[in-house]
């Protein structure tokens, strides 16, 4: 059975439109919510949604995600072929980074611009839902073997979005937040094998001017009390045990965050 995964800023009632379009094509489909609470307009945080999660999908996932501020204007739509022969995941959406963090992270990318009506919705396109109109009938075509060369031709000059653009000031780790989750859990985009070349789990940290232990797990602290780990996706984190780090530290998406090593 093949497989789609839905990534959108949606909230309710849009994404049941992209899955009836997906089932009315292939109705044999098993589709997979990642999520569709996605920040409005939050491209890096749907990003990381995606990079977080494709590599536990099996080969021939179809990954359809819509975070598209820019929607029915000239962005370009764009589908996605990632991964070693024969494991290879295609990625279907707007061309503004969402997509490629995940596929680069699967290895070898191919990517093309759709412009084949042939595999849209057939009774028309709008102006502003090109999830229901086209990436899911994009996707859904591809869960079904359409080849994805198919879709249009072959591009170079995509938007590209890069988690792992961090520095290295002196003692400082300099990076930004990518998304707070539903825990008040604060990610960064420093890699976890960064930090590791500078301290070691026990050791402290400076977290834009105050100072929380490095630890391995959130249980190692006291509740209510700050601390900086690895997490599960292998970036560093700031967390509050049973509590928010978003709101205890005033950290939101897109904020500057310097780590300094103590």
């Amino acid at each position: 059975m093949s497989i789609i995964s839905l990534t959108t800023d949606f909230g309710d009632l849009y994404p049941a439109a992209m899955k009836a379009v997906i089932l009315g094509i292939n109705p044999e489909v098993q589709i997979v919510d990642i999520t569709h609470s996605i920040r409005q307009a939050g491209i890096r945080e749907g990003a990381f949604a995606l990079y977080s999660l494709a590599p536990y999908f099996p080969a021939k996932t179809v990954h359809v995600a819509v975070v598209d501020p820019g929607v029915g204007t000239s962005r370009r739509a764009l589908a996605v072929k990632a991964g070693a022969a024969g494991s290879e995941q295609f990625f279907v959406g707007p061309d503004n980074g969402l997509l490629i963090p995940a596929a680069r992270r699967l290895g070898e990318m191919d990517v093309y611009e759709i412009t084949n009506r042939d595999l849209m919705l057939k009774s028309g396109i709008s102006a502003t839902f090109h999830g229901r109109d086209i990436f899911a009938p994009v996707g859904a075509n591809l869960s079904k073997g359409v080849p994805i060369e198919e879709a249009g031709q072959k591009v170079s000059d995509f938007v590209d979005l890069d988690f792992e653009n961090f520095g290295v000031d002196g003692p400082f780790l300099m990076g930004k937040v990518v998304f707070a989750d539903s825990f008040g859990n604060v990610i960064t985009n420093i890699p976890g094998d960064a930090i590791l070349q500078f301290c070691t789990f026990g050791s402290k940290v400076d977290v834009n001017g105050r100072n929380v232990p490095f630890v391995q797990t959130y249980g190692l602290v006291g509740q209510n009390e700050p601390l900086a780990l690895i997490g599960s996706h292998g970036f560093l984190e700031i967390a509050v045990n049973q509590g928010s780090a978003e709101m205890q530290f005033g950290l939101k998406g897109g904020d500057p965050v310097a780590i300094k090593i103590l």
